[in-house]
């Protein structure tokens, strides 16, 4: 239940929904509040820009994205790779039926390079929020099939990121690991590096789909489809972020 009461919430303060209910108030309050009625409608156009303009994701990306590729050296000095879940799509015919989304394939395609190069052992951690199959089962398959690679361990019944770090800190403890090599967006990775370093795990970051420098060259000022799918997860990892500064210590 506190799962879904804060997907509620952040859907609510996330882009389009928020610049949305903004101008939705605002058109209410028309006549009888006019001052106020223009102030809201232009709050929700310039959140609508804010949040599907090239040049300000790219801006609110950059920040999250510092992390870089590391070094042959310093992955060697890991004793696991692990993965976190990015989704699933539920309807892939093509796939059997379910398949793991873009998200997870591209974090699954660089984990299996880190892997190949240095002969570590992984863990995919990913449950199954909205039912089905859980990520982490689909991506263990994906892993097999696609790229030729067995994981060591799969975690299947954690809902978040902090679930993604207490679940699998179980299983890597249990084997005596604790310097890991963690793979996801570079957006999401300084969010999910703090859950597993207050659980005593030193991290090396595997960062991939960088979204800062990738929204387009031309017409940055302009709206785009692109910007704004962008825009949306760059806000929901600010505001994760906010989140866990604000969760109380465990």
């Amino acid at each position: 239940m506190l799962f879904w009461l804060k997907k509620i919430i952040a859907s609510l303060l996330l882009p389009p929904t928020l610049p949305l209910l903004l101008g939705v108030v605002g058109l209410c309050l028309l006549k009888r509040r006019p001052r106020i009625s223009r102030v809201l409608i232009g709050l929700g156009l310039f959140g609508v820009w804010f949040f599907s303009a090239p040049v300000t994701v790219d801006w609110l990306a950059t920040p999250l994205e510092q992390a870089r590729p590391p070094s042959l050296a310093t992955l060697k000095t890991a004793q696991a790779i692990v993965v976190l879940g990015g989704g699933r799509d539920p309807v892939a015919p093509e796939y059997g039926g379910e398949s793991v989304s873009q998200y997870s394939l591209a974090r699954l395609r660089y984990a299996a390079r880190l892997a190949r190069q240095t002969k570590l052992p992984l863990l995919l951690t990913g449950g199954a929020p909205s039912g089905g199959r859980a990520e982490a089962e689909l991506m263990a398959e994906s892993l097999r099939l696609d790229f030729g690679l067995q994981a060591r361990w799969v975690e299947n019944a954690s809902l978040d990121t902090r679930d993604n770090a207490v679940f699998s800190s179980v299983l890597l403890k249990a084997a005596g690991v604790h310097r890991i090599v963690l793979v996801s967006d570079a957006s999401h990775l300084p969010r999910a590096r703090l859950e597993f370093e207050r659980l005593g795990f030193a991290v090396i970051d595997g960062p991939t789909r960088y979204m800062a420098g990738n929204l387009g060259n031309r017409f940055t000022w302009l709206p785009s489809a692109t910007a704004a799918q962008a825009g949306r997860l760059v806000a929901h990892e600010w505001l994760g972020l906010l989140a866990q500064r604000l969760r109380p210590a465990d």
